[in-house]
C-alpha cells in the first residue's frame, strides 16, 4: 500500500510556481578548525544519518490523470551527492556576498523529481568561517514530530560528530502506473468523497484544503475569520512579485530582548514583534510613505499551541496581529501588541518558550516550515507579511565537530507578498532572517539595520 500525499500537501506542489518556491531555508555559519567538515565529510555525515529522516529519500511520484494524490515513493535513482553541494566565495568571503548566494538559492526551485531537499557547503567565508544551506520544502514536514534535515547533523558537542557506517539502503520499487490508477480506484471505492477531494486539490483550491488545516495549524481559520471582514491595509509590503529575492540578517542580544521585557512588560515574542514594528515605521517614513496614528500593518504569526487532550503541545497556530506602525511610543507599541497576542492566544493555550525549544531538540526548521504551510493557506488580502519566531538551545551546537555560531531561517514568500521576517534564538543571540522580493523590496538591508537600530534603542531605555 503506498503512503499518499494529503490533500493539503499536494496542494503546496500545485499551487508552487517559479515565482513562489515554498521551501524553507537556513543558513547555518560555522567556526571550522583546520580539517575539520569539508565537503567529504559533510556527504558522509548527512548519508549516516538519513535513516532518520527516511522521507529525505523519497520523492512524489503523480497518479495518472490526477485519479488521487501523489504518493511517496523510494527515489531509486537517490544520490546523497546531488543534495548535498559545494560551493565557495572568493576569499575572504564577505557576510553580503554570502547572503547574495543564498538569495539567488532561495530563488530556485527545488527539483520535483528528486526528494525535495538541498543542502549546500559553503566555504570560503572571512574568518576561517563556512556555512551550511539548507533548502527543505514544508510537504517533508507536517507536524513538530517531523524531523529537518539540518536537525540532524546538529549535535550537542564536537565528539559526537563521529560518522558512524552507514547502513545498506535498498529503494522500494516505485509502483507502475497501472498499480497507481488501481489503488486509486480502491480509494474511491472505500471513500467516494476522496473523488471531489481531488478533484479539488487538482485543481490547486486553496479553499477547498483550508478546512483540513486543523491537524497542522490549529485555530488558524478562527484566527482568519476574526479579520477577514477588515482586509489587510495597504502596504508596499504587498504586490506582484517576481522570481528573484534579497536577503539580509540582523542580530540582537538575547539579554537585551529580556531586559526590555523585564521592564516593561510582555513576552520576548512581544518584545521581537515590537522591534519588527518599529524598524517597519522607520523603514516605511525613510521610503516617503504616509504614516499616521492609525498606520498598521498585518502579520501572520505563528505560535505553538496546546489543546486540553495533548500536553505537550502538538499544533502550530497563527494569528493575524495588527502591528501599530503609526504609534510613535515604543513603550505603548508593546503594551498594544502585548494586549494583543495576550487576547488572540489564550484560547489555544501557547506554550512556553522553554517547552517549544525541548518539543523536539533544535526544531526551528521544522517550525518555520510550518509556518510556511500557514501563510501559503491565507489569501494574502488578509496579512501583509509573516513573522515567524522560534526559540532554540541556548548552548552551543556542532555539525561534524565544526561549531555553529550563527543560524538564520528563510522563509519563503507567499503569492503577493513582498517580506517575510524569520526570527530564531540560539546561543544568548537572536538572529533574523529577512527574505524579500528583489524588486519590490530592493532596500531590505537598510530594514534589517533598523531591526539592530530598535533593539538597541529599547535596550538603552529600559536600563
Amino acid at each position: 500500500m503506498v503512503e499518499r500525499l494529503t490533500a493539503l500537501d499536494a496542494s503546496f506542489l500545485y499551487l508552487e510556481d517559479p515565482d513562489t518556491p515554498m521551501h524553507v531555508g537556513g543558513v547555518l555559519v560555522l567556526e571550522r578548525p583546520s580539517g575539520v567538515l569539508d565537503h567529504d565529510a559533510l556527504v558522509d555525515l548527512v548519508r549516516a544519518r538519513l535513516p532518520m529522516v527516511p522521507r529525505y529519500r523519497q520523492r512524489v511520484l503523480e497518479v495518472p490523470g490526477h485519479l488521487a494524490n501523489p504518493v511517496w515513493v523510494d527515489d531509486p535513482d537517490f544520490d546523497v551527492s546531488y543534495h548535498v553541494r559545494r560551493s565557495a566565495l572568493p576569499r575572504p568571503g564577505t557576510e553580503e556576498q554570502l547572503f547574495d548566494l543564498v538569495a539567488r538559492l532561495t530563488a530556485r526551485p527545488l527539483d520535483h523529481n528528486r526528494p525535495l531537499w538541498e543542502m549546500y557547503l559553503v566555504e570560503g567565508l572571512e574568518g576561517d568561517r563556512t556555512a551550511v544551506v539548507t533548502k527543505t520544502h514544508p510537504a517533508l514536514v507536517d507536524g513538530l514530530g517531523a524531523i529537518d534535515i539540518g536537525q540532524v547533523i546538529l549535535d550537542v558537542s564536537p565528539e559526537s560528530g563521529d560518522v558512524p557506517a552507514p547502513e545498506d539502503w535498498r529503494p522500494r520499487r516505485p509502483p507502475g502506473q497501472v498499480a497507481l490508477v488501481w489503488e486509486a480506484v480502491e480509494q474511491y471505492l472505500q471513500r467516494p468523497s476522496a473523488v471531489v477531494e481531488t478533484a479539488r486539490t487538482a485543481i490547486g483550491d486553496v479553499r477547498a484544503t483550508a478546512a483540513r488545516w486543523a491537524g497542522v495549524a490549529g485555530g488558524l481559520l478562527t484566527a482568519a475569520a476574526r479579520t477577514a471582514i477588515r482586509p489587510a491595509p495597504v502596504s508596499p509590503l504587498n504586490a506582484p512579485i517576481g522570481r528573484q529575492r534579497r536577503v539580509a540578517v540582523a542580530r540582537a542580544a538575547l539579554d537585551d530582548i529580556k531586559a526590555v521585557r523585564k521592564a516593561h512588560g510582555g513576552t520576548v515574542n512581544d518584545v521581537l514583534l515590537t522591534v519588527v514594528t518599529g524598524a517597519l515605521r522607520e523603514w516605511l517614513l525613510s521610503r516617503g510613505e504616509p504614516v499616521v496614528a492609525s498606520t498598521s500593518v498585518r502579520a501572520l504569526v505563528p505560535v505553538s499551541v496546546r489543546n486540553k487532550e495533548d500536553e505537550a503541545g502538538n499544533q502550530v497556530s497563527s494569528v493575524l496581529v495588527d502591528l501599530p506602525v503609526g504609534e510613535p511610543n515604543p513603550w505603548v507599541r508593546l503594551a498594544r501588541i502585548s494586549y494583543a497576542m495576550r487576547g488572540l492566544t489564550q484560547g489555544g493555550q501557547s506554550v512556553g518558550a522553554d517547552t517549544l525549544s525541548a518539543l523536539s531538540g533544535f526544531a526551528p526548521p521544522t517550525l518555520h516550515a510550518l509556518a510556511a504551510r500557514a501563510a501559503s493557506g491565507l489569501s494574502r488580502r488578509l496579512f501583509n507579511l509573516v513573522v515567524t519566531n522560534v526559540p532554540g538551545p541556548q548552548a552551543p551546537l556542532y555539525v561534524g565537530g565544526a561549531r555553529m555560531v550563527e543560524v538564520y531561517p528563510v522563509v519563503p514568500l507567499a503569492r503577493g507578498q513582498g517580506l517575510a521576517i524569520g526570527m530564531t534564538s540560539y546561543d544568548g543571540t537572536v538572529y533574523v532572517g529577512l527574505n524579500a522580493d528583489r524588486d519590490s523590496l530592493s532596500d531590505v538591508d537598510v530594514l534589517a539595520g533598523l531591526i539592530e537600530q530598535e533593539v538597541a534603542y529599547l535596550a538603552e531605555s529600559a536600563t
